[in-house]
């Protein structure tokens, strides 16, 4: 599937931005409980809504290179989550990130999509660093991170009430310098 709203290929993914006509399949994600379960309570379509205006479309123009983006399978072309690499909220620090339906769990797309990210992050952007951070209960998730190359530092807070409530999170990182010497630029 080639399609000139992917800017961001691999194998199996693509990356498109969200629209305004993603609410309902947004608002369908963020109402299951099993997704949700280290996201705190599922959110109802109003709340969905103020997320994906405020954080997610409003972000692309004020963040050209950033952003959270529909994860889409190119040989179904289903939307399967999505994937991101923006700020943590009221924080300079950059964050790599994945959410994904029950349906794409188990096939290693939050890795494949990620892994992408995080070299996109480093390569063509030239980030210093970047993050990640989980539920400390979310070992999936922790693994995840860990297999794309960022290292755990152990646990870190932060007060921006979209993390607040969820206490210390599983905190992880890496330079572009070590990361890229490690697994190179391609």
């Amino acid at each position: 599937m080639s399609d000139p709203q992917f800017w961001l290929t691999t194998e199996r993914l693509a990356l498109r931005r969200f629209t305004a006509a993603d609410l309902d399949w947004l608002a369908t994600l963020y109402s299951d409980a099993d997704v949700m379960r280290y996201l705190g309570e599922p959110k109802d379509r109003a709340k969905v809504a103020e997320l994906l205006n405020a954080r997610i479309l409003r972000y692309y123009d004020e963040h050209p290179t950033l952003g959270i983006w529909m994860t889409i399978e190119r040989s179904t072309g289903a939307a399967l989550g999505f994937h991101a690499l923006n700020h943590i909220q009221g924080e300079s620090l950059i964050q790599v990130g994945f959410f994904l339906s029950k349906a794409a769990w188990g096939r290693g797309f939050g890795t494949e999509m990620a892994l992408a990210l995080l070299r996109y992050g480093f390569v063509e952007l030239a980030l210093p660093r970047i993050s990640g951070m989980t539920d400390l209960d979310n070992l999936a998730s922790q693994h995840v991170l860990l297999k794309i190359g960022l290292h755990r530092h152990g646990e870190r807070a932060f007060p921006h009430p979209a993390y607040a409530s969820a206490g210390p999170q599983a905190w992880f990182e890496r330079d572009a310098i070590d990361w890229l010497a490690e697994r190179g630029p391609f």
